[in-house]
């Protein structure tokens, strides 16, 4: 039996298309995965080189002045501003009417946050350092501005570097927040609710406040990783379960009142003899 013999120029077309196939098939593919989901603009991504800046002046001597402190532990451990602290011969946690505790200082020299010990303490407030932050979330800051208990609450705008010149110059990333209201009469500065906790809706501390720009409206904070990082470079814990309360704009001045009743937010004055 016999074949019929195919012409010349399908063989020729056969052998170039086995050639190709066995060509293609070695070349190497190096394709990249395809690209993760947008990030939500409303999230609030990582710090960036490329976050404006803030400038802060800190002088180079402490001078006596007071701030604000809140409870992370009812052993004794508090959290504040690191410049409130910073440089103060002697440190306290007032406790009442012409009454204070002796504070000792732990300062991280990375961020702006300091922890304060003492014998004893108040009831903790809890931690909410994990929760992802979302730029229009509000946060409420209650304290003793001016030396006086008082409270603001503020919108969150994005990230910003904290450029603080002098004394222990450094930059650091922080949240900087729009106010939104305050203690009804308090006017002028905010000076003093530096260290306080900003609190997220549930009463969780989210940041401590470090700084304003009044001619701004600005409030700026720490990120929630200054504090997880301050409390770790101190070795000392925070509670791991505490209770919260719900906190709007209806009732963040009763809550504060509260929180300042039971010492959980305490003022600190620093002296410097």
């Amino acid at each position: 039996m016999h074949f019929p013999r195919l012409p010349d120029w399908a063989v020729y077309a056969a052998v170039v298309a086995a050639l190709l196939v066995a060509a293609v098939g070695r070349q190497e593919r190096a394709d990249a995965p395809p690209a993760p989901p947008e990030l939500d603009e409303g999230m609030l991504g990582p710090a960036s080189p490329f976050d404006p800046g803030v400038v802060v002046d800190v002088p180079g001597q402490a001078s006596p002045g007071v701030g604000t402190a809140f409870s992370v532990s009812d052993s004794g451990v508090w959290i504040t501003a690191r410049h409130v602290v910073d440089g103060c011969a002697r440190t306290a946690i007032v406790i009442g009417e012409g009454q204070g505790v002796a504070a000792q200082v732990q300062i991280d020299p990375r961020g702006e946050a300091a922890i304060l010990t003492t014998d004893g303490g108040a009831p903790p407030l809890p931690l909410g350092l994990s929760a992802g932050l979302r730029r229009g979330e509000r946060a409420f800051h209650p304290g003793y501005p001016q030396g006086r208990p008082g409270e603001a609450t503020s919108r969150l705008l994005g990230r910003e570097t904290l450029m603080v010149r002098g004394r222990g110059a450094r930059a650091e990333p922080v949240l900087a927040w729009a106010e939104t209201g305050r203690t009804d009469g308090l006017e002028g500065t905010l000076g003093g609710l530096s260290g306080a906790p900003a609190l997220d809706s549930a009463g969780r501390v989210i940041a401590v406040t470090v700084a304003e720009s009044p001619r701004r409206g600005r409030i700026y904070t720490t990120v929630p990783e200054t504090v997880s990082d301050a409390i770790a470079y101190s070795h000392k814990r925070a509670a791991t379960f505490a209770a919260g309360q719900p906190v709007t704009t209806d009732n963040y001045g009763r809550v504060a009142d509260g929180l300042r009743r039971d010492l959980r937010v305490a003022q600190v004055i620093c002296l410097t003899t």
